[in-house]
């Protein structure tokens, strides 16, 4: 207990420093990563932290020859990486500018060239003297207990750079990932604009390669911002939204790994990253499967409800009564369940879905009948439907036979403007009617 709580109050000095590291990292990924989002180019995250792999090797090699033991040097091995990275972007360019390989297809071919030089080169340092000391497999895998302060100290000023670049051409990258046409046109440097993302991307994914690892680097860069889309739909927030579950993210990760030894880091803040996506994707204020489902009932509900003061209508109409008080006649349950093709279970449902909206009421002979609110409720389904019946007949060529069925599939999405625009286009003949006529009637009489 006493451990436990010495971790979460941030005793320990190396829990704050790779806390301080890998939240660093979070939320420069989240930045930079929801432009990579937004610009269709997530897998070049996969790529970059692939081909980073071998330069990683290199850059050993070289600093072993010329001094040996500084073969770790952090900085060293960050421009081999960063070297290697932009070496495999490079290559899977010019793999797409041959005809015959697609932009998929050239990514695979760099991602998988670069990585298996980078294990054939780590296979090579492993045979050496000092191979078994050289530890590179933690920016395999994600090592973030070796993060020191000067590491960290390396980490705030890059990550500082990247969110100032990415706050001064904010404008540049919204209109680089949502119209690149239109800044072709305009006459803005796209492709430098693309080449400043892409080594945002690259300087990202050689930061993290300590902490969760080149192969896991990808995660941190692509489930933020595909968390915060779920959330907004604006890129100023979406990128604020992203940082903060990068941030807090990696700072999960770290605080479980630390509470469990035996849990590789770099996993657990993937885990809470997939984790964070999960409850963006279920509870999302903009595309949450909750709330989409909840406006989906609704919405059927809505219908339902619709269709049934639509049917209570027309059979009142059926009967000459609709230029009375359509509140004082009682409605014919079994007549109108009749006219409709409503499942045994539905139909009662609705009744009382009815009158607890206070559209329907029931006396105490069972008879049901329109309250106020339910004759206007009435009036307006009756309204929308037949004036897009009018517009399907008139101007779509549907034939009266079926153009019910056609009318019944919109009718429940049309806005107050657009039914405007439709009675004056269509019942300039009958502007005295509250409800249209109905069409199959009008026509029979020759109303056109």
């Amino acid at each position: 207990m006493t451990d436990l709580l010495r971790l979460l109050t941030l005793q320990d000095y190396n829990t704050r420093i790779v806390l301080t590291g890998t939240a660093l990292l979070g939320i420069a990924s989240g930045v930079v990563g929801t432009l990579m989002l937004l610009r269709r180019r997530a897998l070049i995250g996969d790529v970059a932290s692939h081909a980073a792999l071998p330069g990683v090797g290199v850059a050993y090699l070289v600093m072993e020859r010329f001094q040996p033991g500084s073969g770790k040097w952090y900085p060293g091995l960050i421009l081999g990486a960063a070297c290697s990275a932009v070496a495999g972007l490079v290559v899977s360019q010019m793999l797409r500018r041959i005809r015959r390989i697609k932009e998929d297809a050239a990514l695979a071919l760099t991602l998988s060239l670069f990585f298996g030089l980078g294990v054939a080169l780590f296979t090579m340092i492993q045979g050496l003297p000092s191979g078994q000391a050289a530890g590179l497999s933690e920016f395999v895998f994600g090592k973030p207990a070796a993060i020191v302060a000067s590491d960290v100290q390396l980490l705030a000023v890059a990550c500082f750079v990247v969110l100032l670049i990415c706050g001064v051409c904010h404008k540049e990258f919204a209109l680089l990932c949502f119209d690149q046409e239109y800044a072709l046109a305009g006459g803005w440097p796209v492709g430098a604009l693309d080449l400043l993302l892409t080594a945002l991307v690259v300087g990202v994914t050689v930061l993290a390669m300590q902490s969760v690892g080149l192969l896991l680097v990808v995660a941190l860069l692509v489930l933020p911002p595909t968390s915060a889309r779920f959330w907004t739909d604006r890129l100023g927030p979406m990128q604020f939204v992203a940082a903060a579950c990068g941030g807090v993210t990696a700072a999960l990760g770290v605080l479980l790994s630390a509470a469990f030894p035996h849990l590789a880091t770099g996993a657990v803040i993937v885990l809470m990253g997939t984790l964070g996506f999960v409850v963006s994707l279920l509870f999302g204020t903009r595309r949450g499967v909750v709330w989409r489902l909840r406006d989906q009932w609704r919405l059927q509900r809505r219908i339902g409800l619709d269709d049934l003061l639509r049917g209570i209508y027309e059979l009142l109409e059926s009967n000459l009564v609709v230029n009375d008080d359509l509140t004082a006649w009682p409605v014919d349950v079994a007549a109108l369940e009749r006219t409709r093709h409503w499942s045994q279970g539905r139909f009662p449902k609705l009744l009382q879905r009815a009158r607890y909206e206070g559209l329907l009421r029931s006396d105490a002979h069972g008879q049901w009948r329109l309250t106020a609110a339910g004759r206007r409720e009435a009036l307006l389904a009756v309204r929308r439907h037949r004036l897009w019946e009018l517009y399907l007949i008139h101007f779509a060529d549907i034939a009266p036979t079926s153009v019910d069925r056609s009318a019944d599939a919109i009718e429940h999405w049309l806005q107050p403007d657009l039914l405007e625009q439709l009675e004056t286009l269509l019942l300039e003949r009958h502007p005295q009617l509250a409800v249209p006529v109905n069409p199959h009637e009008a026509l029979s009489e020759g109303v056109r």
